[in-house]
């Protein structure tokens, strides 16, 4: 688990498809017990079925080849989904899972073409990286105990995936897929393509154009108003405040006001405040 900081805030309120995920997983896990051996010949991914069974590049993620195997996937995706999904909304925080988990399958095909993966941990492999990127100072808990920065966790689990998947484990792992995850999110985080684009672009000449245009506050009939917040009127140590709200504002088109923590509230009526006195 992670510590909040005034990087990263979190609460154990579940983002709409971090829910749905969980969901999901948990009920095929057991849907499975029911025949394993079916679900895996139908629904895994294999590069030697792929032409007959080509549902399985997306269906595998949802398949887990035991309790703690599913029990670490889904811890992660508690811990480490709901900021993100809130920082960029539900749709992005989709697609990039998605095209994560695609990733494990594109490199696994490429070189492992005789194994069959399951597992979400593709997926999962990308939004630590996610996470590590968007707040790497943030440290993490190991067994609720040790802190790492979670630069510094991602890290040392990329060079274990990377020695595991070209060395000779045999521990039966799909250590290529986990590579593929991490690879894939970082080069699409990278990309035209990111997530939370509209957060972070630029303009040509290289002025960032802030999401933050609209500061929604409530009136004294409880109605929601908004007023305009024009970024030239703010100062360059006004940025970190900024980015903070520009966050919030992402979490409000994903899920609504009434998401909102009681912390977030004040921090948009902060701003609003501000930007009225000037």
């Amino acid at each position: 688990m992670y510590s909040g900081s005034s990087q990263a805030s979190f609460s154990y309120n579940l983002t709409p498809w971090v829910k749905r995920l969980l969901i999901a997983n948990v009920a095929v896990f057991l849907v499975t017990m029911v025949d394993l051996r079916f679900f895996f010949e139908w629904f895994a991914f294999s590069p030697s079925t792929v032409l007959t069974r080509p549902w399985g590049v997306v269906t595998y993620m949802f398949l887990h080849g035991g309790l703690m195997h599913l029990f670490v996937n889904m811890l992660v995706l508690f811990f480490f989904g709901p900021p993100l999904e809130a920082r960029w909304g539900s749709t992005d925080f989709l697609r990039f899972y998605l095209i994560c988990g695609l990733g494990g399958v594109a490199l696994s095909f490429v070189f492992a073409p005789s194994a069959s993966i399951v597992g979400a941990s593709a997926a999962i492999y990308g939004l630590m990286l996610a996470f590590a990127l968007t707040w790497p100072e943030a440290p993490i808990y190991i067994w609720g105990i040790f802190p790492v920065k979670a630069k510094w966790l991602v890290g040392f689990l990329f060079v274990v995936s990377l020695m595991s998947a070209f060395g000779s484990s045999g521990d039966n792992i799909a250590h290529f897929a986990h590579l593929g995850g991490i690879v894939t999110g970082f080069f699409y985080l990278r990309s035209n393509w990111r997530p939370g684009g509209a957060s972070s672009a630029k303009r040509p000449g290289g002025v960032r154009v802030r999401r933050m245009a609209i500061v929604p506050r409530e009136d004294s009939s409880g109605k929601t108003a908004t007023e305009q917040a024009p970024p030239e009127s703010w100062s360059t140590k006004d940025e970190a405040m900024l980015d903070e709200v520009d966050r919030i504002l992402d979490k409000i088109s994903a899920q609504g006001m009434t998401s909102l923590t009681s912390k977030e509230r004040e921090t948009l009526d902060h701003v609003s405040k501000k930007h009225r006195s000037n």
